[in-house]
């Protein structure tokens, strides 16, 4: 660590705010595409565990669709450190359809974080999987639950629509290197959510740029919406 991370480390450390607990990080898969990429992406999920987070959640955009496979089992290889997750559109409904069905048998009501199928690997990283499409299926699934008379339309609420969803737990920080727009990622849950937008590049993001983020988080007064 050099001189001037150690310093920033001393501010977090110091602060009155407290850190964030889900941290979201959003790339593209031309980041992926340069010469380090993967290692970039384990060293910051290390940086996120070691300054606070208790999860960490990656969102790999695509507009190459053909790319996800490759993607994916790249991302499975990966050396992360700790246990995680990878999800692309092809298995995102089976796996959260395995999670709700064993959820509904433990007799807790379910949702993708319910300790199977991987429910509680501390890090989760999604492909091409876009918040549109992601919030279509769920109201096809409570669509599908209502015809069957499973479910009452007049009481569907908020949890209902979340339980739906891969990965339903809401980010503290969301961190998008290279430009200041979001991309198609998590609609329904990054809603209250601090965005932190840095013109760093992935290729360039170093252990500073993460503290730099986590620093910005500690000094806002969120207002969830208020």
């Amino acid at each position: 660590m050099g001189l001037y991370d150690a310093y920033l480390a001393v501010r977090h450390r110091l602060h009155d705010g407290d850190p964030p607990e889900h941290v979201a990080i959003v790339i593209t898969e031309r980041d992926l595409l340069v010469d380090g990429a993967f290692d970039t992406l384990a060293e910051a999920l290390g940086w996120a565990l070691e300054y606070g987070a208790e999860r960490v959640t990656v969102s790999v955009s695509v507009l190459d669709e053909s790319v996800v496979p490759t993607l994916a089992r790249e991302l499975r290889r990966l050396d992360a450190p700790a246990p995680f997750v990878v999800r692309g559109p092809d298995d995102a409904d089976v796996e959260r359809s395995v999670d709700r069905e064993a959820g509904s048998a433990d007799g807790d009501g379910g949702g993708a974080d319910d300790g199977t199928a991987d429910g509680d690997a501390p890090i989760r990283i999604t492909v091409g999987l876009g918040g549109k499409a992601e919030f279509a299926a769920a109201v096809r699934e409570i669509a599908s639950d209502v015809d069957a008379g499973a479910l009452d339309p007049a009481a569907i609420d908020a949890d209902d629509v979340a339980d739906r969803l891969v990965f339903p737990e809401e980010p503290d920080l969301v961190i998008k290197t290279g430009a200041e727009r979001l991309s198609d990622f998590a609609i329904w849950q990054s809603v209250y959510a601090e965005l932190y937008f840095t013109d760093v590049n992935w290729r360039d993001f170093r252990r500073r740029d993460y503290l730099r983020a986590v620093l910005d988080f500690q000094d806002r007064q969120r207002r969830f919406g208020r």
